[in-house]
């Protein structure tokens, strides 16, 4: 991205009080948006500015940027109880991707839970009730990523892609925290356009389709916590 956009991003949001808790996922026939331990935060990765603070609108993408460059991984391993699936990012959704490793390496995303199933369409994580999860979020920051819909992505059956902030949020910005799955076959092809798709499923989509098979309250969250565990994968 060059400096237009920077500059152009900074603008609409610096002066917007930002939440990325409680995006909301797609319904199945609407719109994507997000629904409503601690750790240990990698000093040579966080932003090197006076008192270490946390990411914010305007230091986000700077981060990022530079942290992909240098953090080129682009497979994690998702485990669940159900069972692991891998899923491979895209690189030219660049700041998805380095958003993703980033927070997997910081333990953000363990013990967070698949919180939101929408059966025959899809599986939404890395969001929970415990007071834990706000707390590694106040450690990371508060921000959101710019939508990356042009790289000719379809949301088909097995796509990593990110919901859009709840906030008024007329240009889709993302929450960082939270992604979900497509499980529906042989995709959800309504969300094109609207949301960012950075990667897909290369192994596992039987766990994704058991996830998605089980029984929900009124709200979308499984009867049976679905914890997960992510990690970096090299190869």
């Amino acid at each position: 991205m060059n400096n237009i956009f920077f500059s152009s991003f900074i603008l609409i949001f610096s002066s917007t009080m930002l939440s990325c808790t409680n995006p909301k996922a797609p319904k199945q026939n609407n719109k994507i948006g997000i629904k409503t331990s601690e750790p240990t935060i990698l000093k040579e990765d966080l932003p090197k500015k006076k008192s270490d603070k946390p990411l914010n609108v305007k230091t986000a993408i700077p981060f990022l940027k530079a942290y992909g460059d240098k953090h080129k991984e682009n497979k994690v391993r998702i485990e669940t109880s159900l069972g692991s699936f891998d899923v491979l990012l895209f690189e030219n959704t660049p700041y998805h991707r380095a958003n993703f490793i980033f927070l997997t390496k910081q333990g953000y995303f363990n013990n967070t839970y698949f919180h939101r199933v929408v059966p025959g369409f899809i599986i939404q994580g890395g969001n929970s009730d415990n007071a834990d999860t706000g707390q590694k979020r106040r450690k990371i920051g508060k921000y959101l990523l710019p939508p990356d819909t042009n790289k000719g992505y379809k949301h088909k059956r097995g796509v990593i892609s990110m919901p859009s902030s709840e906030i008024n949020n007329p240009h889709k910005m993302a929450s960082p925290y939270e992604f979900f799955i497509v499980q529906q076959s042989p995709g959800a092809y309504h969300l094109d356009g609207e949301y960012t798709v950075f990667g897909k499923v290369i192994r596992g989509m039987d766990v994704i389709d058991e996830i998605n098979a089980l029984p929900t309250d009124k709200r979308e969250w499984p009867l049976k916590n679905i914890r997960m565990y992510v990690t970096v994968l090299t190869k």
